[in-house]
């Protein structure tokens, strides 16, 4: 391994789109939309219309994304767009929390990974081996374990990564579809008596199912988390073949399939199981797809549903590194991160450094999830910071003809000034709204201990970002680096 900072275009349409849609899907299709009737209790029968309300900010900030990419198509997307278009402080800040969300959602994810894996040996019959799974002293080491090994498949290379990540995407989908099909085969009635037939127990029918504007905003917020992962198309600015053109028509092309894809998948589940089922069960336990699908699936179906979901889970792990470890890349190569994160493998062309750095902290957020015992604080985490994170590229958009107008010149795809502004401002106006929401709900929810607020973990970690950038750029200022000059241009290629 030698210094070498330079990456290689080697990705093509198909593997870009592959890491929005594997960034995308994973616990947001299997877990939250189920889990939010315990999360956002009272949100009930109207699940389905908060996840597309939850679509409207996403969409605004898939413009905002695709316009900023084709004009600045680098590693580390959103935090090149924010400090070349907006403010380097903004640009970094911004990008430290979502990196920050996301390296702690990985480990999440690879956590809740291992309940799935022990669901389908429960299926299987290996019934040892489930049981096993359920010790931490086996749970921790084994998502451990996978978080690494897809550190290791980034570290190799393009080709490693396409090869994993491809054919898994398409095994997802498979299986996945078994779920759509069984749910709309199915209804209530076939639920209700398998339900009888396996527990002797009837669906509860006095559930609250009045509608409430809070409760409804609040579940659209959350929801949005369904929407987070297409940005990474945009951190493998710097690998991309012909960037311009297909980083924005990966952005679409992703936000399209998940969007219909996870309407389709939820729709189908609260179409054969009643939501005041999943609800009384969300409260009592945590749920998922598969195990309400499972009352009513033969023992084969139930299984293959129960791969698809841990498959899902497990796709998120190399595309969300790929991003996370590209934000980190891009700040070294600025020089406001240790230079020795930029080190690219000179074998791979990867960025080794960036990689094993973001498996570290990926590695934290598995310890957190196993002593805090709830995964939604992570995805609160990661929630606030991506709003945020979104809201910046909105206002980026704003100013970018203004504050660096050369760059505003290389813009290739909706040329139109007009409609960037529309993009612009109905983004931010947008998310602000629901980052209002976001923070209201998580300040006023009732926890054991301030920490597990995650408004509060996101404003410490800001302090600290904070603290290292202008450290770093006071040290820059000394080596006497025109500060001016090096956020007005993108980085050599």
């Amino acid at each position: 391994m030698t210094r070498n900072n330079h990456l290689v275009r080697r990705l093509g349409i198909i593997g870009l789109t592959a890491t929005g849609i594997c960034s995308m899907l994973g616990a947001s299709i299997n877990v939250v939309p189920f889990m939010i009737q315990r999360n956002v209790e009272g949100i009930g029968p109207y699940v389905l219309p908060a996840f597309l309300f939850a679509a409207i900010p996403a969409i605004f900030a898939a413009f905002a994304y695709s316009i900023l990419a084709s004009a600045m198509p680098r590693a580390g997307g959103s935090y090149i767009y924010a400090s070349r278009g907006l403010n380097p402080y903004l640009g970094f800040i911004a990008s430290f929390s979502q990196w920050f969300g996301l390296s702690i959602v990985i480990g999440v994810i690879a956590y809740i990974i291992v309940p799935f894996i022990r669901d389908v040996a429960l299926g299987m019959e290996w019934n040892d081996m489930a049981k096993s799974l359920e010790m931490g002293i086996v749970r921790v080491p084994l998502a451990l374990l996978l978080v690494w090994t897809f550190v290791y498949v980034n570290i190799r290379g393009a080709k490693s990564y396409e090869r994993t990540l491809i054919p898994l995407m398409f095994l997802m989908f498979g299986l996945g579809f078994i779920v759509i099909i069984s749910g709309f085969v199915y209804d209530h009635s076939d639920f209700s008596q398998a339900l009888v037939g396996l527990e002797i127990r009837s669906i509860p029918q006095n559930a609250n199912a009045d509608f409430s504007w809070v409760t409804f905003f609040s579940a659209s917020a959350l929801l949005f988390s369904s929407f987070i992962g297409f940005d990474s198309i945009a951190q493998a600015g710097g690998e991309a073949k012909n960037p311009s053109k297909s980083l924005p028509l990966a952005i679409f092309l992703a936000i399209s399939i998940v969007g219909s894809f996870y309407f389709l998948f939820t729709a189908a589940v609260y179409h054969t199981v009643p939501w005041s089922f999943i609800a009384e069960e969300a409260m009592n336990k945590d749920i998922s797809a598969p195990g309400l699908l499972s009352y009513l699936l033969p023992t084969g179906l139930g299984v293959a549903i129960l791969l698809g979901a841990a498959i899902a889970l497990i796709n998120d792990l190399p595309a969300m590194l790929l991003s996370v470890s590209r934000l980190m890349f891009a700040w070294a190569e600025d020089g406001v991160f240790p230079k020795v994160v930029a080190d690219v493998n000179s074998r791979f062309h990867t960025p080794h450094i960036a990689l094993v750095g973001s498996g570290i902290i990926a590695s934290l957020g598995v310890l957190g999830s196993h002593f805090a015992g709830d995964f939604f604080l992570g995805i609160d985490i990661m929630v606030t910071s991506m709003m945020i994170n979104f809201l910046l590229m909105c206002i980026t958009l704003i100013a970018l003809p203004q504050v660096n107008p050369k760059l505003s010149k290389e813009i290739q795809v909706f040329k139109n000034k007009g409609f960037q502004k529309v993009i612009g401002w109905g983004g931010s106006l947008i998310l602000i709204f629901f980052l209002i929401i976001h923070l209201y709900k998580d300040m006023n929810s009732e926890v054991e201990a301030w920490y597990f607020h995650s408004t509060w973990i996101w404003g410490i970690v800001m302090i600290l970002g904070s603290l290292l950038y202008f450290y770093q750029i006071i040290s820059l200022k000394k080596q006497g680096i025109n500060i001016k000059k090096l956020f007005s241009e993108l980085p050599s290629e």
